[in-house]
Formats: structure tokens, sequence, C-alpha cells
């Protein structure tokens, strides 16, 4: 694994260099090495996100998670957190972001501690504390008898007979 292509593929996709890219790319990497993880293809790595921060743009890319194939959910709490989850071994670890040490004052400063150090040394590792979520599922979908746009059935409402979106709703 070539490691500055990683994070240079990361920068691209995100649109620039910055700690909170790096927060999400260190993890990935650390998650990687503690569960004996590689990209996700399907549904096999999961991750769950505490945050919605420039981090998780870094775990789509390296971990293959993302929200429309299931495997990245949001568990919105504001932390620099993120739980990852092998299906097929059933491994999971909570990686949590320590906090920076208070010599690095400036952006610039804490940017290259976050480069510079071990991702062992930037996160507490505990036990995942959130169920394994389950896969995917997928749902027909149907024209709302309000506005005739086509919804998934799982958020349609029935009203008076009627299959209503929710906006309909």
């Amino acid at each position: 694994m070539n490691e500055q292509k990683l994070w240079e593929d990361c920068v691209a996709f995100h649109g620039h260099a910055c700690g909170g890219l790096t927060i999400g790319y260190k993890a990935s990497l650390y998650a990687m090495a503690l569960l004996g993880l590689s990209r996700s293809e399907d549904e096999s790595v999961v991750c769950i996100t505490e945050n919605d921060a420039c981090g998780v743009d870094a775990i789509q890319v390296i971990l293959g998670c993302s929200i429309g194939k299931g495997n990245l959910l949001f568990h919105l709490r504001g932390k620099q957190a993120f739980s990852f989850y092998e299906r097929n071994s059933g491994k999971s670890v909570r990686l949590v972001l320590r906090p920076t040490p208070a010599e690095y004052q400036t952006k610039e400063e804490r940017f290259r501690y976050l480069q510079d150090a071990a991702p062992a040394s930037l996160f507490d590792v505990k036990p995942a504390v959130l169920s394994l979520p389950e896969r995917a599922r997928l749902f027909q979908s149907h024209p709302c008898d309000g506005c005739g746009e086509v919804t998934a059935e799982h958020l349609l409402r029935l009203e008076n007979g009627k299959k209503l979106c929710l906006d309909c709703f």
C-alpha cells in the first residue's frame, strides 16, 4: 500500500489538505492495521462516524465506505470518533481522537502534528459500543398519490387510502 498515493487520493477527493482530512486518513490506516481491513467493494467494512467533518471523506476514499452502499452511517455526537466493523470476521473497534497537545497552537502546527504522528499516538482504541448495523435494504418505490414523485415505499405514509410522500403527508 502506497500511503503517499492514498493521501493524494484523499486530498483530490476532498479538495484540499487539512487537519480534519488527516484525522480520517490516520483513523482509516489504523483501523486497517487493527482489523486487517482492505478497501470494501461491498458492505464487508462498515464505518459509523460520530461527526460529519472532513475526515469522513478520507474514510470513503481509503475504505470504500459510502452512504450509497449503506456501509457509512452517521451517529452524530460531535466527536472525532469512528467505529469500524469487519462483517466477515465480526471484529470491530472504536477509535477516539485524543486531544492535541497544548504546545501545538496554530492551525499549521496542529496540521503538522497530525501529519507526523503515528496513528497509535493519536487515537484511543475502545470497543465499538454500537451494534453492527444490518446490511443495506432495498425498497420498492411508488409514485406519491399527492405530488406524483416516485418515493421509496418505507418513506410513504398512508392517509385516507392514499400513499403519500413525507412532504405531502
